[in-house]
């Protein structure tokens, strides 16, 4: 018998992600306590890495290109960051990812809304995680750091506003102390304009 989605019920129960694919649900999450080694490799990205690394490609050309620029320290991140590809992969079916690493100190989209790709896979290594709600409803809730969400976007098939999960980024500007997050997020690799180059 298949598990329910966790759509409907609290958050803090994992899911496996191939529930992804049921009508009824737009949301999986699951919990994570992210080992020390990979936190301190995340804490050393954010000191010494780059702001942002955006590409496209196989698992394997993500694979080269993120480790030829690694900081000292930072490689359990980086195999943490290709495990999740790997099975965002196996879950969307694409041959080439769209893989984003990037430091975020503001608030970069503080509205709710629905992504206009398939399927998003989100992981936040530092710093509060992505915050989401059902359509019609206002509560909102905030996935803790090294969580991993999977959600179903506009162009996933069948997908519909019936029951729909928005999600945003979580406001920060606003905290006593500056935050840095440091977002993973997996896409389609025609996601955001990354056409092919």
């Amino acid at each position: 018998m298949r598990q329910s989605c966790p759509t409907r019920v609290p958050p803090a129960i994992p899911m496996p992600f191939q529930n992804i694919d049921r009508t009824d649900c737009f949301i999986v999450q699951e919990e994570r306590h992210t080992e020390q080694e990979i936190m301190q490799a995340a804490a050393l990205w954010n000191a010494h890495g780059p702001d942002l690394f955006l590409r496209r490609g196989s698992i394997e050309i993500l694979e080269t290109q993120l480790g030829a620029l690694l900081p000292a320290g930072t490689k359990a991140l980086a195999e943490d960051a290709l495990n999740l590809v790997r099975r965002y992969q196996r879950l969307s079916g694409t041959a080439e990812i769209r893989f984003r690493l990037e430091k975020v100190r503001h608030d970069s989209c503080r509205r709710f809304h629905v992504d206009h790709v398939p399927l998003r896979l989100l992981c936040t290594y530092t710093g509060p995680g992505v915050q989401w709600k059902y359509a019609d409803s206002e509560t909102i809730y905030e996935t803790p750091a090294g969580w991993i969400t999977l959600l179903k976007g506009q162009l996933y098939p069948g997908w519909s506003t019936k029951g729909a999960v928005l999600h945003r980024s979580p406001p920060i500007s606003d905290r006593p102390v500056p935050v840095t997050r440091l977002l993973l997020t997996l896409d389609h690799p025609d996601a955001c304009g990354m056409g092919r180059q």
